[in-house]
């Protein structure tokens, strides 16, 4: 008896882990704030020695990063949907990047720094 109220209990938190995921899974208008909010930061990080042109560009950037997301990344990602967690893939500026979102979190897999840093070269 105490065994089959173990088991039931294991399913069932189980079952509302696997809930939580699916309804947490990351869309790809989250995906594409996470980049944006990463090129932001590659950006804030090169604040050192800033030129009066530098600055003016990155301020048009945060101007329009929104349609530089919409334009460049959103048309080259592939988004893979497991449910419980997706896989995003974007192929940008000859740079491979590999993103696994799960439970409302992103964990950049590969090429993300290398992207960022194309892409301010781009920028700039």
């Amino acid at each position: 008896m105490i065994m089959r109220i173990v088991q039931l209990t294991i399913v069932i938190i189980l079952l509302s882990v696997s809930i939580g995921l699916v309804l947490s899974n990351p869309t790809m208008e989250d995906y594409l704030a996470f980049v944006e909010a990463q090129l932001a930061k590659a950006m804030d990080r090169s604040d050192r020695g800033d030129s009066r042109e530098k600055s003016m560009l990155k301020s048009i950037y945060r101007s329009h990063s929104h349609e530089l997301m919409n334009t460049a990344v959103r048309p080259h990602t592939i988004r893979r949907n497991w449910g419980v967690m997706s896989l995003y893939e974007t192929s940008v500026f000859e740079s491979r990047i590999s993103v696994l979102g799960i439970g409302g979190y992103f964990i950049p897999l590969k090429g993300i720094d290398e992207a960022i840093i194309r892409l301010g070269r781009l920028a700039f």
